[in-house]
């Protein structure tokens, strides 16, 4: 099978039309990206979006890489003389690596071992009187047959051991057996963990896996995140894990299919070779393998889950371009206050304390409602952190009291600030400042646009993952990558004020030419037209295809430029203000001006109804930014600890972290709360994420306080939110 024979299979094997799928693996052998293929390629795909691209794209790569190793096993076969046209089939046949890795074991070199060893004495004969299962005869008759023929001595023990040894092992290899060993061990199997007797690991590791001491459960239905957990007790030393199942069926099985027969007086023999092959050869590599596919799953479901909280928080409401002030909280050391501008430029800090002197606390309230007076913030952006509640309340205090109740005070997630505080790209940006004042400026930038500050950090970094440092890591990278950039294309990027870490993620960039755009407009004093990428070093008519359409220019000489419309559209867009006999400028953002235009008279070949729709839809709202306006939560005045919590009690709270098992949420204690998936609706919910998400607001009942392991039970049935 050859790529180009690819496209059915894929069409089949995801249920998409067979033309949007060739023209998807065509688009992207040109070198073409994702985002550009799903919004400006919709006639040739037939409208596909991006996860069904990538999709496509990863079938192709799969099936590539299997083509590819079924044509080195088929070579390595061919040359030992063995490739008969019934094997060749069946690697043909073979749509899984197991699959083929099974038929290619039998040919595969390998060590030295006991059946090895057997086959040079000359037992290969013997071991094909035993899988023949003649009936005449008795067993020592039939040994003493082979011996004769032998050149070494040997006695009838040892040559019945050695053509055993060969039948155990033909036994492990046989294609058929492993897939139904496989098969069975993770249809039927119990995963089950036990608590090592004398681990040599700290007692908190112990305890935390004493939930697993002796736990077990059926293979099939183990949810990813417990086998993850499984895993990592077993890697850190806490618990032994195992697949089991009762082989008495499974050993019927493979009798059955080398036809031991009762009657034949080299039956016994034949049993005890298939035993000794199933239990010294069989089973334990089956066990590896199928524990394997059950990380692989868990990785992929895990790496699928942080994937889709990721995604929430990018896309969570900005505030926008308005100032603000960023508060990185702490009780000791000081709240260090960042002033911002609208567009993120840091403009002053302060440093108050909340503990300490009611002087301190005097000097405080001054300093911040002078900090307040000098740069007009719109809001005051607190980390969550330890002392954010303290913080946001003393601020709400002070302002009340100053009559500015016009300024919000929101919380904000400052999962990762410190790590953005210390990396390469925040000493970059502010070279001369202390960590902590850079945290304050991220906290306030995430308040502004929360995806152009969080792409300048590891994803891994922002507390949304589960077992994330337990999974494959670049298949975690790739996809991360994948969900930033898509987030980054959905929404768009200013080309005269984005940072390098978000114009990276524009699609066709990438890390080096988004420094040379970088470097091009601080020398030319800013971009006033698309079209002046092209002289961008290194930035040719490929790359300004990408990503040209994903770039906004507010204020360019062509008006089209600060929208969505690809330059390559730009003709058709002229055409239908000149057809409305009004200015190029009259007709974007005027809806009902667009709404006179009929797209099906500017329809071609090359520019489909979809592309059309498109252009009208970005017309009647030119760069209109796909996510949702901000709703900053209202915590409770009188709920600033656990203590403070009852049960009954109904708060607002902002979600966190969405796992397979519930949404973790932030209700204003410094510990968040569970919400179990029994407990986020009034229905059945299947999968959290079908009702949460990372940085929604979420009205929650307390059910549960535990305060001395710090557990708080919420629930949200019952509760309109």
């Amino acid at each position: 099978m050859h790529a180009h024979d690819l496209t059915p299979q894929i069409a089949a094997d995801l249920q998409l039309p067979q033309a949007g799928v060739g023209h998807v693996i065509a688009l992207i052998s040109e070198g073409n990206t994702v985002p550009f293929i799903a919004r400006y390629r919709k006639e040739a795909t037939g409208g596909l979006d991006e996860v069904q691209i990538r999709d496509i794209q990863a079938r192709h790569e799969q099936l590539t890489t299997l083509n590819a190793r079924r044509e080195v096993i088929r070579a390595a076969i061919a040359e030992q003389g063995k490739l008969t046209e019934a094997l060749s089939r069946g690697l043909d046949r073979s749509q899984t690596l197991a699959a083929l890795e099974d038929l290619y074991l039998p040919y595969k070199k390998k060590r030295r071992t006991r059946a090895s060893a057997a086959v040079e004495l000359g037992l290969e004969p013997l071991a094909q009187a035993i899988l023949a299962q003649p009936r005449g005869g008795d067993l020592p008759g039939h040994i003493a047959a082979h011996l004769a023929a032998l050149e070494a001595p040997l006695s009838a023990e040892e040559a019945l051991a050695g053509a055993r040894d060969i039948i155990a092992e033909r036994v492990a290899e046989h294609p058929q057996v492993r897939a139904m060993t496989r098969a069975a061990l993770r249809g039927e199997g119990l995963m089950r963990a036990k608590a090592k007797k004398k681990p040599e690991i700290p007692e908190e590791e112990i305890a935390r896996f004493a939930q697993y001491a002796d736990h077990a459960e059926a293979a099939a239905r183990i949810p990813p995140h417990r086998y993850l957990a499984l895993c990592r007790g077993e890697q850190v030393g806490a618990l032994r894990v195992s697949v089991e199942l009762p082989a008495e069926h499974l050993l019927a099985h493979i009798y059955r299919i080398f036809g031991v027969d009762a009657a034949s007086p080299l039956a016994p023999p034949l049993t005890e070779a298939i035993d000794d092959g199933y239990k010294r050869l069989l089973s334990k590599s089956a066990e590896g393998e199928v524990r394997r596919q059950l990380k692989a799953e868990a990785d992929t479901a895990s790496i699928e889950v942080f994937a889709q909280n990721l995604k929430a928080l990018l896309l969570a409401a900005p505030f926008g371009a308005r100032a603000v002030l960023g508060v990185d909280p702490g009780l000791r050391t000081g709240c260090k206050c960042a002033a911002l501008s609208a567009t993120g430029r840091f403009l002053a800090h302060r440093t108050i304390y909340l503990v300490g002197s009611e002087a301190q606390r005097d000097a405080a309230r001054r300093d911040l409602l002078a900090l307040i007076e000098a740069h007009a913030p719109e809001a005051v952006a607190v980390g969550n952190g330890t002392g954010g509640r303290e913080a946001a309340q003393f601020i709400r205090e002070v302002l009340d009291k100053a009559g500015r109740r016009d300024l919000w005070v929101v919380p904000v997630n400052e999962a990762g600030a410190s790590v953005y505080s210390a990396s390469d790209i925040a000493r970059e940006e502010f070279p001369e400042l202390d960590l902590t004042i850079r945290g304050a400026i991220s906290i306030g930038r995430r308040l502004q646009d929360p995806l152009a500050e969080l792409v300048k950090i590891d994803p891994k970094s922002i507390g949304v993952g589960q077992y994330q440092h337990d999974v494959d890591q670049p298949q975690l990278k790739r996809k991360l990558d994948e969900v930033i950039e898509d987030c980054v294309n959905r929404v768009g990027v200013n080309l005269n004020t984005a940072s390098g870490a978000l114009l990276a993620h524009v699609a066709g960039l990438g890390p080096a030419t988004a420094q040379k755009i970088i470097a091009h407009r601080d020398a030319a004093g800013g971009f006033t037209a698309r079209r002046q990428l092209l002289k961008v070093p290194g930035l040719g008519p490929k790359t300004f295809q990408q990503c040209a359409g994903f770039l906004r220019l507010p204020g360019a000489e062509h008006p089209l430029d600060a929208s969505a419309v690809h330059p390559e559209r730009y003709a058709v867009v002229e055409r239908m203000a000149a057809d409305l006999g009004a200015p190029l400028e009259a007709l974007i953002g005027d809806a009902r001006r667009v709404g006179q235009i009929n797209p099906g008279r500017y329809a071609s070949a090359e520019l489909g109804l979809l592309t059309l729709a498109d252009i009208l839809e970005e017309l009647k709202k030119p760069g209109r930014d796909p996510r949702p306006p901000l709703e900053p939560p209202r915590h409770r005045a009188d709920v600033n600890t656990m203590e403070d919590l009852k049960e009954g009690m109904i708060l607002e709270g902002v979600i966190t972290n969405v796992t397979h098992f519930g949404a973790f949420v932030d209700v204003g204690v410094h510990q968040d709360g569970l919400v179990h998936i029994s407990q986020l609706a009034d229905r059945f919910v299947r999968d959290p994420h079908e009702v949460a998400a990372p940085g929604q607001r979420l009205k929650v009942r307390v059910i549960s306080v535990d305060l001395k392991h710090k557990r708080i039970g919420l629930s949200a049935k019952g509760l309109s939110q």
